[in-house]
């Protein structure tokens, strides 16, 4: 990764740190920044469950969205938004309420139109638990 300098990792912070409602709602924290990768933690709650007690999969899919969105807005100009377009998500174990899921996004294209990020979850023992790879549009303003 390269490095940033003391400005603009002060933009990435604000950024990082003005996460949406929905984002808060959930509960996830974002633990570091840069614009080719942002990792996060969400406890698993029981607002957060499905029936069988584990991370339900709108949640990790929820999780993976607002990381994807967050991390195009890390790389946009200033006056752009994002809107995901698609998303994919693999499911591979659940993560069990009281548990903690953890999230990394990282790029696999930074277009001008579009952005592709993949979204690694794991559970507290850093098992794997989903990948989710998501599209976001670039919104410009007119």
């Amino acid at each position: 990764m390269t490095e940033i300098d003391k400005e603009e990792q002060a933009r990435i912070d604000s950024i990082a740190q003005a996460q949406p409602p929905f984002g808060r709602t959930l509960g996830m924290r974002i633990l570091s920044v840069h614009p080719d990768r942002i990792e996060a933690e969400m406890p698993v709650t029981e607002a957060l469950v499905n029936r069988n007690g584990s991370l339900h999969g709108g949640a990790f899919m929820a999780m993976a969205d607002n990381l994807g969105g967050t991390a195009t807005f890390l790389n946009l100009k200033a006056g752009e938004g994002t809107s995901t377009i698609e998303s994919k998500t693999n499911f591979f174990r659940p993560v069990a309420m009281g548990d903690v899921a953890r999230a990394v996004a990282v790029p696999l294209h930074k277009g001008r139109s579009t952005m592709v990020w993949q979204t690694t979850i794991t559970n507290g023992e850093g098992k794997l638990a989903a990948i989710v790879t998501q599209t976001q549009m670039i919104l410009r303003p007119m």
